[in-house]
């Protein structure tokens, strides 16, 4: 079965600055739904263990395809959870891309499901940020407690919530 071309751009995108340290150039041309705006989150994977994933939330670059490129190239080298990704592991990793859609507020935890919505947590300018659908992240408490770690936000600190919807484009298990 033939990649989504986000996958493809994103495993190229990381590809190319492993082997040169450059940024790769943008397909030409741009298709409709590479010119669009969003925030997007590449996911590594490595025999289903996480491996890296950085993302933006909001769309920082000019289109989908370079918020692509350069949360790719991130998420293999500059995720400070992992060391940087190698070329030699490159062909074994899963990647996934996240085209989130725009954040909304949440007025009631009613509103929340972890399966359909990311949320993004906020407490004084500190913001945890946790996709949706993810394993082991089943209740919105669960989903909730996750993000306010990430941020360094106390358990019992108010925050304000906002929720998202993405489309994940993943690749099929090789």
């Amino acid at each position: 079965m033939k990649e989504h071309p986000y996958l493809k751009l994103a495993r190229e995108a990381i590809r190319t600055y492993l082997e040169t340290s450059e940024i790769c150039s943008l397909p030409a041309p741009l298709s409709e739904e590479m010119e669009r705006h969003a925030g997007t989150f590449v996911s590594l994977k490595k025999r289903e263990e996480l491996r890296g994933c950085i993302g933006t939330y909001l769309p920082s670059q000019k289109n989908i395809a370079e918020e692509i490129i350069h949360n790719a190239i991130s998420a293999a080298t500059r995720d400070p959870r992992f060391p940087p990704v190698t070329l030699q592991e490159l062909d074994n990793l899963e990647i996934s891309v996240d085209v989130l859609g725009p954040p909304t507020p949440v007025k009631a935890l009613n509103e929340l499901d972890p399966r359909q919505y990311g949320i993004i947590v906020e407490h004084e300018g500190r913001r945890g940020l946790l996709l949706p659908d993810l394993e082991g992240v089943d209740t919105v408490e669960q989903q909730i407690e996750i993000a306010r770690k990430k941020a360094g936000i106390g358990a019992d600190d108010p925050v304000e919530i906002r929720k998202f919807e993405v489309v994940r484009y993943k690749q099929r298990s090789r």
